[in-house]
């Protein structure tokens, strides 16, 4: 018996017929409806007020028979089961029904059970379809929401080149400072995709040495070297139709440069030891946070390759240039760290505290920041965060630097550099307001700032 009252169109030339097979999903808790023909089962269908959950039709009726009634219902709702009814003699039709879309024949005459049990079936069916697509666009929308936070002009440009390129199939290549979020935006394209219902596998090149992640990458079979009792698909076998990430691929060695892109060339991969290749249809992102050109340029990354993965490049800004994120990043974290560790006493930031991170560079970009939140939730004694829990590095680089000359006749270029850190720190570090304080344009504050970027990079 359903769990609700469905309702259900019979539709049958012989309206005691329908009536008869009405009454009895009625009997068996369905809402059913008769009705004597096609024309007028269209029309119900068709119609904003009614509403059918599926649809039990006679395929041999004059006008509009069972087909064109199967059409019009898939037309107007293509989840919408259909159960045909035909007669022995019409199977070769019924198998046409299910070739254009019916979930299933019944020939007549047939026991009333039969009909209940196939029709508690196709309508479980439709609801566990739908469920899996609700739940596919809940989990899209919580990574896009929770993933990939701030409302920057910067960081909506990178969500906005996701949703360009995600079901794009070339290979995509993300570039970004350590703590980023490079590993995010992979994920977030993997999701946004047609391949979101199949694997994402990720690998950091930089964390394997070369002949462990050929034979992770490639696989292996048994024998091929001491240590390898069977065989190992690998990860391009495992990520088949999804995707995989490689991360640090600036790391990866010119031997395992040639093989990937081999992959991306042929679509087929060879694990190690084996005399046979495999088809694998797998997207590649990769990710570094190195400067490939100037890798290639070392003879350090195949230029080949470097061409072949930068179809589509992603550049993920750093913290200190979306400094407007920076709030709504802390509140982002502070949140889901109280409900990690509910016995904190913290409670809330306190104003010079929030200043304080808001103008600190975060060299280690969101991953430092999640970090640092984290540590002072974890470790914060009362309950408002002061500037005095903040760590040494932040309260120190939140003091402005003393516009000191020492006795010493400085060069105007140092002079500059000085004054412009010290007026940058006054405005939290805000950049466009800086240069307006100073009379200047944008660039020409970053040109007189250039070498405390060089500095803090370093």
């Amino acid at each position: 018996m359903p769990s609700k009252r469905s309702r259900i169109l019979v539709v049958d030339d012989n309206l005691e017929m329908a009536t008869t097979i009405a009454d009895g999903l009625a009997d068996r808790g369905y809402d059913a409806v008769p009705v004597a023909s096609g024309t007028e089962a269209i029309e119900r269908l068709s119609s904003t007020s009614d509403r059918f959950d599926a649809i039990v039709t006679d395929l041999r009726m004059p006008k509009v028979d069972g087909l064109e009634l199967l059409a019009a219902s898939r037309r107007l709702d293509p989840d919408r089961p259909v159960i045909v009814m035909t007669a022995y003699s019409a199977i070769d039709t019924a198998v046409e029904s299910i070739r254009q879309g019916a979930y299933h024949y019944l020939t007549k005459p047939f026991k009333q059970d039969e009909l209940a049990i196939f029709l508690g079936r196709a309508l479980d069916d439709v609801r566990v379809r739908r469920e899996a697509v609700v739940l596919k666009t809940a989990l899209r929308a919580q990574l896009s929401k929770s993933g990939i936070i701030g409302h920057s002009p910067a960081i909506q440009a990178v969500r906005e080149r996701i949703r360009r390129v995600a079901d794009a199939p070339a290979p995509v290549i993300v570039f970004g400072e350590t703590g980023t979020g490079k590993g995010l935006v992979a994920r977030a394209l993997h999701v946004d995709s047609r391949r979101a219902e199949r694997p994402f596998v990720a690998v950091n090149c930089a964390a394997l040495p070369e002949t462990l992640l050929e034979s992770e990458l490639f696989g292996y079979v048994k024998g091929a070297f001491t240590g390898a009792a069977g065989d190992r698909a690998g990860l391009f076998a495992e990520a088949d139709g999804g995707t995989l990430f490689l991360d640090e691929i600036g790391e990866m060695t010119p031997a395992l440069q040639a093989k990937l892109l081999h992959v991306l060339e042929s679509g087929t991969v060879r694990a190690v030891g084996a005399v046979r290749e495999r088809e694998v249809d797998v997207r590649i992102i990769a990710a570094t946070h190195q400067n490939l050109p100037q890798l290639v340029r070392d003879g350090r990354f195949r230029e080949d390759l470097l061409y072949r993965l930068d179809v589509v490049s992603i550049v993920i800004p750093a913290l200190r240039d979306r400094r407007e994120d920076i709030r709504e990043l802390l509140d982002h974290f502070f949140a889901s760290v109280r409900e990690k560790y509910p016995q904190s006493t913290v409670q809330r930031f306190g104003a010079e505290a929030l200043r304080a991170l808001e103008r600190y560079r975060w060299p280690g970009n969101v991953r430092e920041l999640a970090h640092t939140v984290e540590k002072l939730v974890l470790l914060g004694g009362d309950v408002e965060i002061a500037v005095r829990d903040l760590p040494d590095a932040i309260t120190g680089a939140a003091r402005p630097e003393p516009l000191s000359f020492g006795g010493e006749i400085l060069p105007l270029r140092e002079l500059e550099r000085r004054y412009a850190a010290w007026a940058l720190a006054q405005t939290g570090g805000h950049r466009g307001k800086t240069a307006e304080k100073l009379g200047v344009d944008p660039k020409t504050l970053r040109k007189w700032l250039g070498d405390v970027d060089r500095d803090d990079d370093t």
